[in-house]
């Protein structure tokens, strides 16, 4: 048995919907909270939490006696600053090269817990007309055999193998919302930086991450060309886009390879 969607839920998704497709565009005005009380059939307290916490996102703007707009979003590519090896190896005269070890898309059957919490996504299976790549369409790369074929993707997910002259150096595991990026599963990642095209097609307004040295499991290990248990350095990122979240990585590097640097 799936989750019912909360009311309020429905209407903060409905609202991101139109202003994703273009029907409400930054600065424009959306209806107003007696309107979307109607269309929704609930009260104006239930449309009032939605259009609260779409404020607190920065995805709405609220302005007394005017009504509510969509926020004029001042951040741009460089608002957020994500670190791209593939710069960072160039920039230090390394040879840069990059190994696809798999990609697929994944429905909301196939997601567990983790996944569903990260990216807000229900129990209840998207239906198979979202603008998402549908699953049965994706036969060049991975689907679970026991999915349902009509289920539409919800996820992408590529592996990819990071090298600096010739050396593995970072193993990287990516999951991106389908439907904000729908084209992205095409592209061929180890021409394409990752980064770079998530930050081209739907600019980031804010991220998390976190750096925790952890023991290398057998498949990180093979990947890195390193002994099982060996130490890495795995940085956890999501990044938010409009609210959402758009992407979340886990960077696993070899841990005598690799180092973290800044200036403060």
């Amino acid at each position: 048995m799936t989750k019912t969607v909360p009311a309020y839920q429905r209407i903060k998704n409905a609202i991101l919907d139109n202003i994703h497709s273009g029907k409400w565009q930054a600065g424009e005005a959306i209806s107003t909270e007696m309107a979307l009380a109607e269309e929704f059939e609930v009260s104006r307290m239930t449309v009032n939490r939605a259009l609260k916490e779409l404020s607190e996102e920065r995805v709405l703007e609220r302005r007394q006696g005017s009504g509510t707009f969509v926020a004029q979003q001042q951040f741009n590519h460089t608002f957020v600053e994500v670190r791209n090896i593939a710069q960072d190896l160039k920039s230090a005269n390394r040879d840069y090269q990059a190994q696809v070890v798999s990609k697929r898309a994944i429905t909301a059957s196939m997601l567990d817990d983790e996944m569903r919490r990260k990216f807000g996504i229900d129990e209840a299976v998207v239906p198979s007309n979202s603008k998402a790549t549908n699953a049965k369409n994706v036969d060049s790369y991975s689907i679970d055999s026991n999915t349902d074929s009509t289920e539409a993707a919800v996820l992408y997910e590529v592996k990819i193998i990071h090298f600096a002259d010739g050396q593995p150096i970072q193993f990287e595991e990516r999951w991106v919302d389908a439907t904000k990026v729908p084209e992205f599963i095409e592209q061929d990642f180890s021409m394409v930086n990752t980064s770079d095209y998530l930050i081209a097609k739907s600019p980031l307004e804010r991220g998390n991450y976190t750096i925790r040295a952890l023991a290398a499991p057998d498949k990180i290990a093979d990947a890195l060309q390193i002994a099982p248990q060996s130490p890495t350095l795995v940085l956890r990122r999501q990044t938010y886009s409009a609210g959402r979240v758009l992407t979340f990585v886990k960077m696993w590097h070899a841990g005598d390879r690799y180092q973290f640097s800044g200036k403060l």
